[in-house]
């Protein structure tokens, strides 16, 4: 089974074929696909490639599942003695994408 390792959405992941993964928002439509070139290692059963910083000629190609909103952060402020208290909250915006094929 070939292994990669991407760097895509300003974090690296290790990668398989066909396997779902959650990064921050692409600027993709659900269905697209795409490619990321910036692959940092691929192995296979038998050998190992490690870039210096990447690859060349290396990519993975992924399609976009869905765009989504994760959970939401809460975040609370507080001030002893003056009784003053904040809430405020914000959502990450999502892409969850499948790898569908790593080539080198």
């Amino acid at each position: 089974m070939k292994h990669a390792v991407i760097a895509i959405s300003g974090s690296q992941f290790k990668v398989t074929e066909n396997q779902k993964l959650s990064v921050t928002t692409l600027n993709l439509k659900e269905g697209e696909k795409s490619i990321c070139d910036k692959v940092l290692l691929i192995s296979d059963e038998k050998d190992i490639k490690v870039g210096t910083p990447t690859i060349e000629n290396a990519k993975v190609e992924f399609e976009v599942v869905k765009n989504y909103k994760g959970d939401k952060v809460r975040i609370f402020r507080y001030k002893g003695k003056s009784r003053y208290r904040k809430t405020t909250g914000f959502r990450h915006q999502l892409t969850e994408i499948k790898i569908t094929k790593i080539s080198n």
